[in-house]
């Protein structure tokens, strides 16, 4: 019988990659028709003007412009209201 295990059978090194995501353009940069401002889980940032929202909620520039940055208060359906970031392309 063996006193050690066989070779490897560590548990270690299976840590996930990188996603990768956050803000990628900052205000006042200019944006082009497609590039990707900000990629996110969920919607922290909403899209305001001129920016659209993708399939895993990142948001991009629909037409050309400078990238702003702003908070409004929405309400939500039961009557609460929160204050969102909104990304627009002006």
């Amino acid at each position: 019988m063996a006193k050690t295990k066989a070779a490897g059978a560590t548990k270690l090194g299976r840590d996930s990659l990188p996603k990768y995501l956050g803000i990628k353009l900052a205000e006042g940069q200019k944006a082009r028709i497609g590039q990707i401002l900000v990629r996110q889980r969920g919607t922290k940032f909403l899209a305001g003007k001129n920016v659209a929202r993708a399939g895993d909620d990142t948001l991009y520039a629909s037409k050309e412009g400078v990238v702003r940055f702003g908070t409004r208060r929405k309400t939500r359906f039961d009557g609460s209201q929160r204050r969102v970031k909104i990304v627009n392309v002006e």
